[in-house]
């Protein structure tokens, strides 16, 4: 049997450079599959305002910054995607209105993710065309489901979502980019329940699980891989609960991932969610692997990890 050379990175919230840098892992590590595990979308439009006199002004990251020339634009945008945000030109007039009306704003978030997703997977294809490389990409809680139709059309991407499939002639991967509830009511937020009526239909498709990859978004419950500040919603504001002085932190992961790890001893756990989390733990004899989130800093976390017939061969986290 031939082993299989797998990376895996997740959560990288928009962030171009982080995507570039995915499709670039495959080259750089040698790795036989690429997979991205999720929260692939951005959450901040920065709207770029020209004036009058021919500049523009943004606010970005606190500072209120006036741009003179085509250089100063394209390294301000070009910082603007690194850190997963969408830079958006526009006029003071429609930045007022933008300011003022929430709905509009939403609308035109919706617009620059999808658009923005879309020109990724045309990297992604544009690179990838003439290979048979394996690529899969599912969404993560904080992904809208309209991204669904994006990853499904293309010819490059697999969007393995709610499936089991084969990586290769021994491994399958069964993939879930849901997550129990967390304080921000995200979009693929679900109850335990439902969470694990989502496992359990999958698990019933896996032919061999001593070769099974649990491509799970959310980390099980209490394993060190999901630990994560305390948080409680007040009205409007998700605010930290603190202890001592102190922020307190405690496992925010998933109790049904656990229980349908320890119940089925997958060869393998992939998830991501907790940013801060990164590490790797055993339940029971799977390796479960969370290799954690950087992408406001333009650094990709991530996995590789070699699979064999029934165990892993090596693994280690990367970064860079």
């Amino acid at each position: 049997m031939v082993d299989t050379k797998v990376f895996f990175a997740t959560d990288v919230h928009g962030s171009e450079l982080c995507f570039k840098k995915f499709l670039s892992a495959k080259k750089f590590y040698q790795a036989d599959v690429l997979i991205l595990g999720g929260d692939m979308t951005g959450k901040i439009v920065v709207p770029i305002i020209r004036q009058p006199d021919g500049t523009f002004k943004c606010r970005y990251l606190g500072r209120q910054l006036t741009l003179k020339n085509r250089a100063d634009l394209d390294r301000i945008e070009t910082g603007i995607r690194m850190n997963g945000y969408y830079p958006y030109h526009t006029d003071p007039s429609e930045a007022e209105d933008l300011g003022k009306d929430k709905a509009k704003m939403n609308t035109l978030f919706r617009r620059l993710m999808l658009d923005t997703l879309q020109r990724w997977i045309g990297i992604a294809e544009e690179r990838f065309r003439d290979t048979s490389e394996k690529i899969y990409i599912t969404g993560g809680n904080d992904d809208p489901y309209e991204i669904e139709p994006i990853l499904n059309k293309s010819n490059v991407i697999t969007n393995p979502e709610g499936k089991v499939i084969r990586i290769d002639d021994q491994h399958e991967m069964l993939s879930s980019g849901h997550s129990n509830i967390t304080p921000w009511g995200c979009p693929r937020d679900i109850s335990e329940e439902e969470l694990e009526t989502k496992i359990t239909s999958m698990l019933s498709q896996v032919q061999d699980m001593k070769n099974c990859i649990f491509n799970l978004h959310v980390p099980p419950y209490g394993t060190g891989i999901d630990t994560a500040y305390e948080l409680e919603v007040h009205g409007d504001e998700v605010v930290q609960v603190m202890r001592d002085g102190k922020p307190h932190e405690i496992p925010v992961g998933s109790k049904s991932v656990r229980n349908a790890i320890e119940k089925s001893q997958p060869l393998l756990g992939l998830h991501g969610h907790i940013h801060e989390s990164r590490g790797i733990c055993k339940v029971g004899r799977t390796l479960c692997v969370n290799p954690g989130s950087e992408y406001s800093e333009g650094v990709l976390r991530g996995a590789l990890i070699t699979v064999g017939d029934g165990r892993i061969k090596d693994y280690m986290l990367t970064s860079g």
